[in-house]
């Protein structure tokens, strides 16, 4: 109740100070006064508002005046801005031209650039295959017998083949204090005395010393051993038939040639490879014309030779059936105006030469190394891979195929070791040879480890810059000796086995000199027979056997 109270006195005396506030600016005085004072603020403001208006005026015509010169200075800015840019859209216009004439310029120079780069590029990769067609055909010109298989009669110009021996700076001929080696004597068939000289007889100035000195001059004489046989001849006085008794050896012909004819003859056409017509002229000019040959029997010579030595070569069969290793090679010679083929099958002791049509298996067949169970050297012929229970391939080929790449490749350097490496593993197997019999498994074992090493690099070589198509001998030998390694160091592990096939090789060149002869065969039969007559000489002459005489024997033989 209080504050309600207190609240309305308050009120009251605000209400009263209210009223008297009203009263006092009621009266005159008061509203005479705020009239004055209103009165003279708007004077003052209406002088500040004229001063304004003044100094408006004067900031507007300032402003006027300064647009104007802005105007005149903008239009001139302007103008000369226009000038300018049409100064530098005409040097715009002109460099865009010319950039456009230049971009045109620079993508016709680029399409020329294109087109002469795949000019270049095919110039190039036509360069390149032609440098690498007249490598190869450079290889092919070069190939001889230093790098490659071809025999060295093949090449009529070729160079001489060196001499590896070390020379010592001695003369040719016998060295002071080597034993004399004279001639042969023989059994004198005539002796003639050489009466001294006068002064010799004088006995206050010589005494004979009891010994005669001989000097003999050889000459040699063919003389006919001619053995006649004569019995008397009958007549049948019922039939009227003439007979007589037979005559030993069945001779039927007038005259009939024993072995020793048979011999010369056989050796001077096939041993000698003398012609038939020069074998007639021989022995004409020999007997002085009393005995002259017929130019049908010297050619059948050889057909009659070969059906009296069959069991001289069946005797060969055998023994190269027992050998422990057999050399094997294919030769190839004319027969007919066509290629022909023989297999040669050889060890120390004996060999065969056998005609076949084909190379390969079918040449194979009927031959030792069909039956064979030891181990086979040779070449690369693929065939002979399949016989045997080895193979050792010839490392006098591989030696040769290295060159072949040392020469053709010279950017690569496998090819140099592998060159050495057969001349270190060849030394170690003759030196073993010749000294304990057994290898030095430390050295065997550096020489495989080298081999390995030799491939690798190989690998290498080749994978950083592929062999050419031109040439591909060297890359091939890579992968043959890489893939059969145990093809190629077969002789490091059995002592026996020769490392090269030099045995077939040098009777193959005794074909390949009857064929040069002959130019070509003018059968097969011819062919054969000369292969089975060649078998049995060479196997005589490497048994040191007197080969004329074996010969002799061997025609005397009756006809089975």
């Amino acid at each position: 109740m209080r504050s309600s109270f207190e609240f309305t006195t308050s009120l009251q005396y605000e209400n009263k100070y209210l009223k008297a506030q009203l009263a006092k600016y009621r009266s005159d005085e008061k509203y005479r006064e705020l009239e004055k004072r209103y009165n003279r603020e708007i004077r003052q403001r209406d002088s500040r508002i004229k001063q304004l208006e003044k100094e408006v005026a004067v900031l507007h015509r300032k402003l006027a005046a300064t647009v104007d010169e802005w105007m005149a200075v903008n239009e001139d800015v302007e103008k000369e801005k226009e000038r300018e840019l049409k100064k530098k859209d005409t040097v715009i216009n002109k460099l865009q031209k010319q950039l456009n004439d230049m971009a045109r310029q620079r993508d016709e120079a680029k399409d020329k650039i294109r087109e002469l780069l795949k000019e270049l590029y095919a110039v190039k990769g036509e360069l390149q295959d032609e440098q690498d067609k007249t490598a190869g055909l450079r290889a092919m010109m070069n190939k001889d017998h230093t790098n490659s298989s071809k025999p060295s009669s093949s090449n009529p110009n070729h160079k001489k083949v060196s001499n590896s021996r070390e020379k010592t700076g001695k003369k040719a001929g016998g060295q002071p204090g080597h034993e004399h080696h004279a001639r042969k004597k023989q059994k004198p068939t005539k002796t003639i005395l050489v009466p001294p000289k006068k002064e010799h007889l004088d006995t206050s100035r010589y005494t004979p010393t009891g010994k005669t000195i001989k000097k003999q001059v050889i000459g040699l004489r063919i003389l006919l051993d001619v053995t006649e046989y004569q019995t008397p001849e009958f007549r049948n006085i019922a039939t009227g038939q003439r007979v007589h008794a037979d005559f030993p050896n069945g001779l039927k012909d007038e005259a009939t040639y024993d072995g020793t004819v048979k011999a010369a003859a056989y050796l001077l056409n096939h041993g000698c490879n003398v012609s038939i017509g020069n074998t007639r002229r021989i022995f004409s000019e020999l007997t002085d014309g009393q005995l002259t040959l017929s130019t049908g029997l010297i050619s059948k010579l050889q057909r009659e030779f070969s059906e009296k030595t069959e069991q001289e070569r069946a005797d060969a069969f055998q023994k190269l059936m027992a050998s422990p290793t057999m050399h094997v090679d294919y030769t190839f010679g004319r027969c007919n105006g066509k290629t022909s083929t023989v297999l040669i099958c050889a060890n120390e002791e004996v060999c065969l030469y056998l005609w076949r049509s084909k190379k390969g298996d079918e040449g194979v067949k009927g031959s030792p190394l069909e039956y064979y169970d030891g181990i086979v050297i040779s070449d690369h012929e693929s065939a002979f891979l399949h016989y045997g229970s080895g193979h050792q391939e010839c490392l006098t080929h591989i030696q040769r195929y290295a060159q072949g790449s040392i020469e053709n490749e010279p950017e690569k350097t496998w090819g140099t070791e592998l060159k050495k490496w057969i001349q270190d593993a060849i030394h170690l197997r003759n030196e073993t040879r010749k000294d304990t019999g057994v290898y030095d498994p430390g050295k065997v074992d550096e020489l495989l480890a080298r081999y390995d090493d030799i491939m690798e690099k190989a690998r290498e070589e080749y994978e950083s810059e592929p062999p050419t198509e031109y040439y591909r001998e060297g890359y091939n030998l890579f992968r043959r000796m890489s893939e059969q390694k145990q093809d190629y160091v077969l002789f490091l592990h059995d002592i026996t086995v020769e490392p090269t096939n030099n045995r077939a090789e040098q009777l193959a060149r005794q074909y390949k000199r009857k064929n040069h002869q002959v130019i070509t065969f003018r059968s097969t039969q011819g062919n054969s027979d000369y292969c089975d007559g060649l078998s049995i000489l060479q196997n005589a002459r490497k048994s040191e056997w007197n080969l004329y005489r074996t010969i002799t024997e061997i025609f005397n033989k009756p006809r089975a």
